[in-house]
């Protein structure tokens, strides 16, 4: 028994190290600094229009979704780490193509296209194999664990992608980052194993899960034909929508009041990112996953809100407020798979989930460009954040409609929370 606990962790850490190196996707305010700064001065490297500047984050965030999907199926078919390995491949691949090209079709392709579908595999093989160690009443701090370290990379990869700008250059320093990504990634692959088939934790006999009982597994087809589904969703896509807009141009926010320090901002957005995931998948284990939800969205909305009151010259005010919206944001990525395995089981969690996340690639895809096309013509992003905080108002007044479903369950849950049996009487 002690082996097999021993692996649980083993596979759960490798997926932490895996998404440390997959994260560099939070980091492309820094690298959008620079190619800005270029188009500014027209010196000819990047001949990109303002309009598009997001548009390699944005395609990256839309591909990366959906190539969720297929590499759900892939890693539960197959083997998370033959899904791992293919992650690594393509997000290096990617990595090393724009580091030849200043191109805005070529970067839309290597950081959009290639590099997306790696963040897809990569970061579909490392969640599922970790939770199906750890019985249900761990899911949510599990999955917190592993996808921390997704939004943790900007901690190193700010200030070190920073550094090698400075020294090497835009091209160089995506080069030396493709190399170093593709091999971290395929050698950490080697760690993650799915348990053996029909393994259930030694915990999971006597305590279930708050939302499903253990052995309720909807197809995709099952799962899509619900109204859980769909309201998980559209949550999905606006508290993730929200929070890649304001990641995604934090540094150009901080660049006035903190210059070549602009990368803090980022860092400590990261830490706020990462420390969500952890928070809200232990507090959902206890609270339930739409309380949770709720509260982090309202949470985010007021925060966000209050962007439209600090001016940039305000680093401390704007720095606390970084770290909120990351660590709001970060509460999504561990919320929803944890509440794909809770609703519609495990057997096909791979594909299910990432059916789910796709709504995180549509939001990362929308809300980004919409908010750099309204800078680009007002020269302002508040109607941005006003836009932003009342779309997260009307996702938190969604998520306490939200609980699993009817088919999946054996006794009615109001919010989350299970209704106890003399309560269910009818």
């Amino acid at each position: 028994m002690n082996q097999i606990k021993n692996l649980g962790w083993r596979v759960t850490f490798a997926g932490l190290g895996i998404n440390l190196a997959l994260g560099i996707l939070y980091t492309w305010s820094i690298f959008k600094m620079t190619i800005k700064e270029s188009i500014l001065a027209g010196d000819g490297v990047y001949n990109w229009s303002l309009a598009s500047l997001n548009d390699p984050y944005a395609v990256c965030c839309l591909v990366f979704a959906f190539a969720m999907i297929f590499a759900g199926r892939v890693q539960d078919r197959t083997s998370p780490r033959v899904t791992a390995v293919i992650g690594g491949i393509l997000t290096g691949a990617g990595l090393i193509l724009i580091a030849f090209s200043t191109s805005w079709i070529v970067w839309i392709f290597g950081f959009g296209v290639l590099m997306g579908m790696g963040l897809g595999f990569g970061y579909a093989s490392a969640t599922p194999p970790a939770i199906k160690w750890f019985p249900p009443a761990k899911t949510g701090m599990i999955a917190g664990i592993v996808v921390a370290g997704f939004g943790l990379a900007s901690v190193y990869i700010a200030p070190l992608g920073t550094y090698l700008i400075g020294q090497f250059g835009l091209s160089q320093s995506m080069l030396i980052f493709g190399v170093a990504f593709l091999i971290v990634v395929s050698f950490l692959a080697r760690f993650l194993v799915n348990p053996p088939e029909g393994y259930v934790h030694p915990d999971a006999v006597s305590k279930t899960s708050s939302a499903a009982p253990v052995g309720i597994n909807f197809s995709p087809g099952e799962m899509m034909k619900t109204g859980a589904f769909y309201k998980l969703w559209i949550i999905f896509c606006v508290g993730s929508g929200a929070g890649l807009m304001i990641i995604g141009g934090v540094a150009g926010m901080a660049k006035s009041g903190m210059g070549s320090m602009a990368w803090v901002v980022v860092a400590l957005m990261a830490v706020g990112n990462a420390s969500g995931r952890v928070v809200a998948g232990i507090l959902s284990d206890k609270i339930g996953r739409a309380n949770t939800l709720f509260i982090m969205m309202t949470a985010q909305a007021v925060v966000i809100f209050s962007l439209l009151f600090i001016p940039p010259a305000q680093i401390v005010l704007l720095v606390i407020a970084a770290t909120l919206i990351g660590f709001n944001y970060g509460t999504n990525l561990s919320l929803f798979p944890s509440a794909t395995k809770d609703y519609f089981g495990l057997k096909n969690f791979g594909v299910n989930y990432g059916l789910v996340f796709s709504a995180w690639g549509v939001g990362g895809f929308v809300f980004p460009r919409v908010s750099q096309m309204i800078v680009a013509y007002s020269d302002s992003p508040r109607m941005a954040y006003i836009l932003a905080a009342g779309l997260l108002l009307l996702g938190a007044v969604l998520a306490l409609m939200t609980k699993a479903p009817v088919a999946a369950v054996e006794k009615e849950t109001f919010i989350g929370i299970p209704v106890p049996e003399k309560m269910n009487a009818k």
